[in-house]
This record gives structure tokens, C-alpha cells and sequence, in this order.
């Protein structure tokens, strides 16, 4: 059996603490910009559907988002549709996810919430842009790592 790493231990709590941060930080910037109660998953979900003003289907932003139950984002957008933030289309029997106007200005006035307070703040810090963009790769990478391990769990 591989020795411990307890580097990961401290990488794993690391990412518990930054994920509930996170799912916070997103929830409040999404209040401030006008849309309360919105969920952890509804928040990346708006932003997912706005982005480059495509629609998007259900296994595209399962896919992106890395999320495995397709009912929580289909919850999640039947959610931001009741809010009139996004609306559903079709391309043939295809159902997709659109933006509406109103939650591309949510998302817009989150950018700039986010543009005033995060950005300076983690500016003020010693992380570089390329600092932070390495940080993501290794990220991302781990994310795999933790995928493929749990695919393995899966079949045990």
C-alpha cells in the first residue's frame, strides 16, 4: 500500500475551506447584483448559459460545470427561468438554455461587484496573474486525479 501524502491532506482541507468560500462569496455577489436567493449551483449555472450569449443544453453545462446529477441543474434552471433569467428554446428536439436580458444584466452587474471587491483584493496579495493561472491548471489537473479515483471507488 502507497505511504500517506499528507501534502494532500493539507491540499483537500485547503479546498473544503475555499469551496464553502467560494459557494459564499458567489451567493452574496449574486445578491448584491440585485438576484437573491440564488443556490451555489444556480449561480455558475447563469453564468455558464450567458456565456458567449450561446445557448446551451443540459449535458453541455453538466459537462462544463463537471456535474454528474443532471437534475440539480435541470432544477437549477427551471429556477433562474421562474426568475425570467434565463428561457428555454429548442434547435429541432433539442431543449436548450438561453439568456434572457434581464439575467445578462445580473451577470454583468456581478462582473462589476466582483471587478471592485475580489479583484483588488486578491490583487493585493502575492499572486500574480500567471501565478493564478498556473494555480488553475494544477487545479483542474487534481480535479482529474479525483475523478478518475472516484470512477475506481465506483466500481469496488
Amino acid at each position: 500500500m502507497p505511504r500517506a501524502l499528507p501534502a494532500l491532506s493539507e491540499v483537500e482541507f485547503g479546498v473544503i475551506m475555499l469551496t464553502h468560500a467560494f459557494n459564499r462569496w458567489m451567493v452574496r455577489c449574486m445578491a448584491a447584483a440585485g438576484v437573491p436567493d440564488l443556490s451555489p449551483i444556480d449561480v455558475p449555472v447563469l453564468h455558464n448559459v450567458n456565456h458567449r450569449d450561446k445557448p446551451k443544453t443540459l449535458a453541455d453545462i453538466c459537462l462544463v460545470l463537471n456535474i454528474e446529477d443532471t437534475h440539480v441543474v435541470a432544477y437549477a434552471l427551471k429556477k433562474l427561468e421562474r426568475l425570467k433569467l434565463v428561457e428555454s428554446g429548442r434547435r429541432g428536439k433539442e431543449k436548450l438554455a438561453l439568456v434572457t436580458a434581464e439575467g445578462r444584466a445580473a451577470c454583468e452587474r456581478y462582473g462589476r461587484i466582483r471587478e471592485a471587491l475580489l479583484v483588488p483584493s486578491v490583487g493585493a496579495t502575492q499572486f500574480s496573474g500567471e501565478m493564478l493561472s498556473e494555480l488553475a491548471s494544477h487545479i483542474r489537473a487534481l480535479s482529474s486525479h479525483y475523478d478518475q479515483s472516484c470512477r475506481a471507488a465506483a466500481s469496488l
